[in-house]
């Protein structure tokens, strides 16, 4: 018992010391949707937190080429593919928590523990409510099909959203599978892909196509500032794999000059508490299951979500670009 009291009481000692330090976060998640979350850490810590926010693959290739002599204590970034190519090339440190393996599922969280998942997303089928109907959607594959001619949007295929939902496709169906699926999509389109998931809804509301591939929450947003637009989310795949998922996450820099700052954000922020704060700032659903659902998700109701491990996303990346570059997605 004094043995553990002497850990943790040396464990805090040191947090204590890097308190005054500040701790420095490169996020690609934009300031509004979590700056007021780490203002409630920094107030509930006495931790300052710094951001530096950009696209994830450039901080990535920030903080490759800083070395050493980088700033970041926590690279905090979307898309398990982006987590998984920083893990590679060594920027993420392992970290062994107990409260992170019991809040973060094992296949939203890196093996080794060098990153963890801190909210989830969905992409799933976005569709126009006046022109078609639950009944005539199912599954990602079924999208594919002839009865889809001309009616289908899609983001660009350089987005690494869509990159992870191929490369996630090829783990579960097999290459030859997946790239007969893509072909079909790309044969479906009515018009050239997109540059984001917001016109893919706005094209879809507009009359341009008929459903869509999107992140759930660009559809959350336009409902919440515009609850009568004509559209609606459809989980696909609900009598197989189930629905896509994707995470925001982070990981402990391996140069970190504060690592107790940033474990204490990591395990903090995975609370229930900050997990529900999380999920009403950037509506993504939370990874603890403790924590309740923001209501402008919960009235797209309950999924089933694919638990294949996210780390496919960034090991199948390559392949996914390769297949979707064959198959004329541009």
């Amino acid at each position: 018992m004094i043995r553990t009291l002497v850990v943790v009481a040396g464990l805090l000692c040191g947090l204590a010391a890097n308190a005054a330090d500040p701790l420095v976060v490169y996020s690609a998640q934009k300031e509004p949707s979590i700056r007021p979350l780490l203002d409630r850490f920094t107030a509930e810590t006495g931790i300052e937190v710094r951001l530096l926010v950009d696209q994830g693959p450039v901080l990535i290739e920030r903080m490759a080429a800083e070395g050493p002599a980088t700033r970041a204590d926590l690279l905090l970034t979307v898309d398990a593919g982006n987590l998984w190519q920083a893990a590679e090339r060594g920027l993420l440190a392992p970290l062994e928590s107990a409260a992170l393996e019991a809040r973060v599922p094992a296949h939203l969280r890196d093996a080794q523990g060098r990153w963890f998942g801190i909210s989830r997303r969905a992409r799933a089928i976005v569709y126009s409510t006046e022109r078609v109907t639950p009944a005539q959607l199912s599954t990602y594959a079924a999208l594919a099909g002839p009865e889809w001619k001309g009616r289908l949007c899609l983001r660009t295929s350089k987005n690494v959203y869509n990159q992870s939902l191929v490369a996630t496709r090829i783990a579960r169906m097999g290459e030859a599978g997946a790239e007969a699926m893509v072909r079909g999509w790309v044969d479906n389109l009515a018009t050239l892909p997109l540059a984001d998931d917001t016109l893919t809804a706005q094209a879809i509301a507009g009359g341009e196509c008929d459903a869509g591939i999107v992140n759930m929450y660009y559809v959350a947003r336009l409902k919440r500032a515009q609850p009568d637009l004509p559209v609606a989310m459809f989980w696909p795949d609900q009598d197989g794999a189930g629905t896509h998922q994707n995470l925001c996450g982070a990981g402990i820099a391996t140069h970190a000059k504060n690592p107790a700052a940033a474990r204490a954000l990591l395990e903090w922020i995975t609370d229930a508490p900050a997990q529900r704060e999380l999920g009403r700032l950037n509506l993504e659903y939370p990874v603890n299951a403790a924590a309740e659902v923001d209501p402008v998700l919960a009235a797209f109701g309950t999924f089933k979500a694919d638990d294949v491990d996210l780390a496919e996303a960034g090991r199948r990346q390559a392949d996914a670009v390769r297949l979707m570059d064959r198959a004329g997605w541009r």
